[in-house]
């Protein structure tokens, strides 16, 4: 590194040339110098260096990082193409027309800086009211001298596509015609993160609310459940908490294996961040896991954030345990909001998982409405969460610019990597499944269509029993700006079903598309019996519900005999069949013009012991009508609803004073809940409290907790919980309210803004 450092200095203290207004005239006759001229002055040095915390991290949008705010140790974070100010204190007055002075930026991590690579700057120190040259230059100008005070105000301003992560400075100070400087290193390095608030950096995201809420929001909701039972859930993303930020760096740079100058390049970024929060290749940030056994680690239903999953990871290096979807995208927000990426998670109810890349998921059932399992290798998700994150996109268009589609699940494998994104979600409505990256496997999430397919045996040919074009894509939702309301995106993702321009986009794709799947359509000569497949009753856990068929026979002449088998599965949320719950087959004759109904009722003793860690059901029912080949099949995915975690507050909140609350809990089950424990996070509280009920729970009681916790920050703030006990697990539940300013009087106004509606 030395000569290119040497060549970077040499450039940097390069004499001025003298003034263009000196002429030849004649000399004038010389002085006695004066007394204070007959010492020669020292030469320059940087004693000491003020960061200014408090000063940059307003402009800068950073002053809650917890790194900004450390007694000991505190660290400098601002946003490129922003100019932010240092104070040097001198060994004595600087004199500009004698002195020069330069900053050497050095990224850290890098073998070997160099200026070709961005990863060397060296940048001098201009006069007051000097301007960058342009946005991709850094520049240092003089904001104050003080030479009386031996200090130098500076303002200095990194390019507006500077490399993201941690900067070593040094500044080196000399007398213009002298040969040697002298330098001084700062104790700490600098973060140097994406700016959503400059025009000229390519995460530049204009409205002022927006930027709020995706990139400064450390709490937020992200949706589950049921396209047909939706489920808000309360995340703590707490990107500016603790190690957060160093540990983003840290997946970026190593894990995600980016090269550094790709560092400055948010498409890039955000594909590695996809890539480092998920384990199977990497050893990234979280190890996924489907199954029913959560041993040596923490079920993914029981996390209220990414904070201590974030804090583990930075402290041990390994895979953290364990993580669904919704774990992997509220990790990838915080990634992303603390590296100044705007982000948010977005859910898909009814989410198609394409392994064949033929956009079509294809179901195989049996004479009993089973679905074969060993026969399908698609699935269809009840939901799916995955992240969109804001950038231009130079690669492709301007009109590709706005939300990408990233996603960290480890579902397949993209160049050799479990990654997803960034995919345009413009192209994806237009159906461009070739646009980088991974197109074709998101609009399949969201617009494939559902085959389902007959099975009767290895030497029989399969029959088509249905064919679903609107089942896929549903919902498309994330939470709504400044607010705990569900915003739906789905007219972003796709046109109307069934719409002229949604198949022309699935005909775009289809064409696009490596997998030509060949198309087949019901044979619909048969009309005479028509069925209508239905859930009875809002299903709240504890209680019973039924599963109805209704069959009409619109001949007037013709009775039909029709056999039904209705059965109810548990099922994860990835559709993958776990247990059967409750099966019946029944003949009944349907007279000419008649209804009949077919109902199964199923009790709680009856489907209790079979629940899955989200409480989710799959529904079928297969029809044959005798005497025909028709065969009528349909199948859905629901969840029974659980009870509201309900807080209460003990009075005003004001920020650094300790506030009282209560959060308590209505047993809806016929028995006892035991051990029953509350999970709490919220403003100030920098562990999470486990707060356990006091014995039994009876049936249809309520059981409460009071706790303390003191918040830091004024503002929209907000508590959330967990409940959890051997009887009932996965409950949840918020409350939003304003912490108040010290100074701010007693008003009206600081009633809870929201709660959970689950």
């Amino acid at each position: 590194m030395g000569k290119v450092y040497s060549r970077l200095r040499d450039r940097v203290f390069k004499p001025r040339a003298p003034p263009s207004d000196v002429t030849d005239a004649p000399a004038a006759l010389p002085r006695p110098p004066l007394a204070s001229e007959v010492t020669e002055k020292p030469s320059l040095q940087v004693l000491s260096a003020n960061l200014l915390l408090a000063e940059n991290g307003g402009p800068h949008h950073t002053a809650e990082f917890d790194l900004m705010e450390r007694v000991q140790g505190a660290k400098l974070v601002v946003r490129r193409g922003q100019p932010f100010v240092l104070q040097l204190a001198l060994n004595r007055g600087l004199q500009p027309e004698q002195d020069a002075v330069s900053f050497i930026f050095t990224l850290q991590g890098v073998e070997k800086p160099t200026h070709g690579h961005n990863t060397l700057i060296a940048i001098p120190l201009l006069a007051h009211g000097s301007q960058p040259q342009s946005a991709s230059v850094w520049a240092a100008a003089i904001e104050k001298n003080m030479p009386d005070a031996k200090a130098v105000r500076v303002v200095i301003t990194p390019a507006a596509d500077a490399i993201i992560g941690q900067w070593k400075v040094e500044v080196d100070t000399k007398k213009q015609l002298e040969g040697s400087a002298v330098s001084y290193t700062f104790p700490d390095p600098i973060y140097i993160l994406f700016n959503p608030w400059c025009k000229d950096d390519s995460v530049y995201m204009e409205g002022e609310h927006e930027r709020n809420e995706y990139v400064l929001n450390d709490t937020g909701i992200i949706w589950r459940g049921s396209y047909n039972r939706l489920r808000p859930t309360v995340w703590h993303y707490a990107q500016f908490e603790a190690d957060v930020l160093e540990c983003a760096v840290h997946l970026v740079s190593v894990v995600g294996k980016m090269g550094p100058a790709s560092r400055g390049d948010p498409v890039r970024t955000a594909r590695a961040i996809s890539a480092a929060v998920n384990s199977p290749d990497d050893n990234g940030a979280v190890m996924g896991n489907w199954s029913d056994d959560y041993g040596g680690g923490t079920a993914p239903t029981k996390w209220l954030g990414s904070s201590q999953i974030l804090q583990k990871y930075w402290k041990d290096k390994k895979p953290v345990k364990y993580g669904q979807c919704w774990v992997f995208a509220g990790v990838v927000t915080t990634i992303a909001r603390a590296l100044g990426i705007p982000s948010r998670p977005v859910t898909n109810y009814s989410s198609a998982h394409d392994t064949q890349s033929s956009l079509t998921v294809d179901y195989f059932v049996n004479e009993k409405a089973e679905i074969m399992e060993e026969l399908n290798s698609d699935s269809i998700w009840n939901f799916h969460v995955w992240n969109e994150v804001w950038m231009q996109r130079p690669d492709l268009s301007a009109e590709y610019d706005g939300w990408q589609v990233v996603d960290a699940t480890p579902q397949e494998q993209s160049e050799d990597m479990y990654r997803c994104g960034p995919a345009s979600v413009a192209a994806v409505k237009k159906g461009e499944v070739r646009k980088p990256f991974d197109g074709s496997f998101v609009y399949a999430e969201v617009n494939a269509d559902k085959v389902f397919w007959r099975y009767n045996g290895p030497t029989q040919p399969l029959k088509l029993l249905r064919k679903d074009m609107k089942g896929i894509g549903r919902f498309i939702s994330t939470k709504a700006i400044g607010s705990t309301f569900r915003d739906d995106i789905t007219e972003f993702y796709k046109y109307p079903e069934e719409s002229k321009e949604e198949r022309a986009a699935m005909l775009t794709a289809l064409r696009q598309s490596a997998s030509m799947f060949s198309r087949y359509y019901l044979n619909e000569d048969f009309n005479d019996m028509h069925f209508d497949f239905e859930l009875r009753d809002d299903i709240k856990i504890g209680e019973p519900f039924s599963v109805v068929l209704v069959m009409k026979n619109r001949s007037r002449n013709t009775d039909h005999t029709v056999t039904v088998t209705l059965r109810v599965d548990t099922v994860n949320y990835t559709g993958r069949i776990k247990e059967g719950v409750k099966k019946e087959t029944t003949d009944r004759l349907v007279k000419a013009g008649a209804v009949e109904e077919i109902r199964m009722d199923v009790s709680y003793d009856e489907y209790s012991v079979h629940l899955v860690d989200q409480a989710s059901f799959n529904i079928a029912c297969m029809a044959a009508v005798k005497d025909t080949q028709y065969e009528y099949f349909a199948q859905d995915d629901f969840r029974v609803r659980k009870p509201d975690i309900k807080f209460k507050l003990g009075g005003d909140v004001v920020e650094g004073k300790e506030c009282t609350a209560t959060v308590s809990l209505t047993n809806p089950l016929p028995v006892p809940l035991k051990n029953g424990t509350f999970s709490v996070e919220g403003p100030g509280i920098v562990k999470t409290l486990k707060l356990r009920l006091p014995g039994n729970l009876a049936p249809q009681a309520t059981g409460s907790v009071d706790f303390k916790f003191s918040p830091h920050f004024a503002g929209k703030k907000t508590l959330s919980a967990k409940f959890s006990s051997a009887e009932l697990d996965d409950v949840d539940g918020f409350l939003e309210f304003m912490v108040k300013e010290v100074a701010t009087p007693a008003t009206n106004g600081d009633a809870p803004l929201a709660t959970s509606e689950i």
